[in-house]
């Protein structure tokens, strides 16, 4: 693992992973581009390093949570079985579509079209503390479908939470609130290759990785809720569209 590896993966998992652009695509192709194979050990640190980011960004709303809002608590956990039970049967059974880098850009554009659809919705009224557990399953399902790589957590869930009526900053709110769990689950599925002996050792430069991931994704997660209040979401369609579909034409992978 070189340097360029230890600054720019985790430089694309703090921005991707709350930007909805897709942060598994952009870590599938950069891998396959820089010739990196998948390091699990590394792709749990910089999850974690992500998990800390929404920790800390949204700290005050999730002692909230634990102290006035418990009534959300049971609607994060309705809002994660999808993403649990899909999860599970896709990482047990087609774990070599999540590595492929041609998957990844062929579902860009998706994400991209997503994004622009979800710009043009009209405001909604509803805070996401007065969803019904209904509502959340159907988020929790969209939220699943981002198990794919070029499929954005981010995207996909604010998009379902715009279109059940929520406002936009608790459309997004909700949508890091429902990362926690979701990220947790992603890094449990991961430690199956610690505990088998599977995964490499963790070295310093990973733990540096994982700090840059985490203070990146501070500023990304600002950078987002701005842009979505000032519905600029669909720039990011600008990326997701033309990048996904340069890849898949060019691939330029070994």
């Amino acid at each position: 693992m070189n340097w360029l590896e230890i600054i720019v993966l985790p430089l694309i998992q703090g921005i991707a992973e709350f930007l909805p652009i897709s942060s598994s695509g952009h870590l599938v192709i950069a891998e396959a581009v820089l010739g990196q194979p998948p390091n699990s050990t590394y792709n749990i640190l910089l999850h974690g390093g992500t998990l800390a980011s929404i920790l800390i960004f949204y700290h005050r709303k999730i002692l909230d949570l634990l102290r006035q809002d418990r009534r959300v608590i049971p609607l994060l956990i309705v809002g994660t079985l999808p993403a649990a039970m899909i999860g599970i049967a896709i990482k047990l059974s087609f774990e070599e579509v999540l590595e492929k880098p041609l998957v990844a850009a062929c579902l860009l554009p998706v994400t991209g079209l997503v994004v622009w659809w979800s710009n043009r919705r009209p405001d909604g009224e509803e805070t996401y503390r007065h969803l019904t557990f209904r509502k959340t399953l159907l988020i929790g399902l969209f939220q699943s479908f981002a198990l794919l790589p070029g499929l954005s957590r981010s995207g996909l869930t604010i998009a379902a939470g715009l279109s059940l009526g929520l406002r936009r900053d608790q459309a997004t709110t909700f949508s890091f609130l429902l990362a926690i769990p979701a990220i947790l689950g992603a890094m449990v599925l991961g430690c199956k290759d610690f505990l088998t002996g599977a995964a490499a050792p963790v070295t310093v430069e990973q733990i540096i990785g994982t700090v840059i991931a985490a203070i990146v994704g501070v500023f990304a997660l600002a950078w987002l809720h701005q842009w979505v209040t000032q519905r600029r979401l669909h720039w990011f369609a600008f990326w997701c569209i033309p990048f996904g579909i340069i890849m898949a034409l060019l691939r330029p992978w070994p």
